[in-house]
């Protein structure tokens, strides 16, 4: 591939940096449970990570084909002469697949509001694209609107980034700059930063849960001696206990205690502090957050049936993939595709009947029905299943339901009678 020789070290690894570290702990925001949340730490959260998964999962698994309308705006066919049509539907760039580009890029996007996809143009075309780490990039906008990204460079010496941080400068042409829901016009909302509270008073639970059965999930009180303890008593007795009454591998053994001593606990019961409603409900607003339905990250009440979900998932499809779907589709006409492009009638086109692959019952309701119903001919649905053609003629043409059209009339004999007697 003509890959610029300034991006070669990029496919081979990348060093964090202590420029990378200072960005890391100064673009963290410390929320009010005292969590420091950013896109690093908020994937740590597995509410977060189901959350950026199932939708970069269900971007990616959807083909993306570049289509051509016809001159007469009747018939729609792959555009598979157009250079772009490969890169975006089998292999964006040397080292990523189609699905596994897309996948990088939505997660980018659901974390960060932004992805940015450097455009390897090689002879006039694209022959690559080739997503940068959104923390390594920086957006300037000019007093006219210009936008120009300033990227910290890998260096070629070492096959990570240098640590002087060397940065280079693009323009807006050279970027493929894909935003998520934005106030400014320009630059997509940071999502994690916006539900900081919420992923930072999970992470908080998790922790305070974690230290709970650290220590043998046992309450925690005071122990109470006869007479003043000196600091070499005070050492002893602290290293006992940890050794022979914290960890999980202690709990429910007997304390065996000399000089008196007794055990208060004086701590509050899990259920009393009301950890695990806390934790079911920051699984609920962190999908808030994110929009996604709290049943595709496997949440489910009891109040849920099987339609119910069935609802859940259509609603998943049509109010969280629908939208990335179209916002992508439209970024592709506009920052991949040129004008000559768009007047030849050639567009970037999600297949959602991709989500039904896998459920039989399903790919076979729809097929039949779009058959069935004279939208498609028989063999246009086995395409569909990748069948090869039925060679019979009657299979290339639409089955009109005779309730629409109407029963053909049977043909009337117009021969005359013969004449009486003849």
């Amino acid at each position: 591939m003509n890959l610029p020789q300034w991006l070669t070290p990029w496919r081979r690894k990348s060093v964090t940096t202590s420029l990378d570290l200072f960005r890391e702990l100064f673009g963290a925001r410390i929320s009010k449970s005292g969590a420091s949340v950013n896109w690093k730490t908020a994937l740590d959260v597995t509410t977060v990570l189901a959350c950026a998964r199932v939708i970069g999962e269900g971007v990616a698994q959807v083909p993306l084909k570049l289509l051509r309308d016809s001159p007469d705006g009747r018939t729609k066919l792959p555009a598979i002469d157009h250079p772009l049509y490969p890169i975006l539907y089998r292999r964006a760039n040397y080292w990523q697949t189609s699905f596994e580009f897309r996948e990088t890029i939505m997660l980018h996007l659901v974390l960060t509001g932004n992805a940015y996809v450097f455009k390897n143009v090689v002879g006039g075309r694209i022959t690559e694209l080739i997503p940068f780490e959104p923390q390594h990039v920086t957006v300037y906008r000019a007093t006219g609107g210009e936008l120009s990204y300033r990227v910290m460079m890998p260096a070629a010496s070492s096959g990570g980034f240098d640590a002087t941080g060397s940065t280079k400068l693009f323009p807006a042409e050279a970027i493929w700059h894909i935003k998520g829901p934005s106030w400014c016009g320009w630059l997509g909302l940071e999502s994690v930063f916006h539900a900081r509270e919420a992923i930072g008073l999970a992470m908080a639970t998790e922790e305070s849960q974690s230290q709970f059965h650290k220590n043998g999930a046992q309450t925690t009180g005071v122990y109470s001696v006869e007479g003043a303890l000196n600091a070499e008593q005070f050492k002893n007795l602290r290293d006992w206990i940890e050794k022979y009454q914290a960890g999980k591998e202690n709990a429910g053994r007997p304390f065996i205690l000399d000089r008196a001593a007794k055990w208060t606990a004086q701590q509050m019961s899990g259920v009393d502090s009301q950890h695990l409603e806390t934790r079911r409900y920051q699984v609920e607003e962190i999908c808030r957050a994110l929009r996604v339905m709290p049943i595709m990250v496997g949440y489910s009440d009891k109040a849920s049936t099987y339609a119910s979900a069935e609802q859940m998932f259509l609603a998943h499809v049509v109010h969280t993939l629908a939208p990335w779907y179209e916002r992508i589709e439209q970024s592709i006409d506009v920052n991949l595709l040129t004008e000559s492009d768009a007047r030849a009638g050639i567009y970037a086109n999600f297949t959602e009947e991709g989500l039904l692959r896998g459920s039989l019952k399903d790919t076979k309701d729809a097929i039949l029905g779009y058959v069935n119903g004279g939208i498609l001919t028989p063999n246009e649905g086995r395409a569909l299943l990748d069948r090869n053609p039925d060679p019979d003629p009657a299979s290339d043409e639409l089955r009109i339901p005779a309730n629409i059209v109407g029963e053909t009339p049977a043909p009337t004999d117009t021969t005359p009678a013969p004449p009486a007697g003849g």
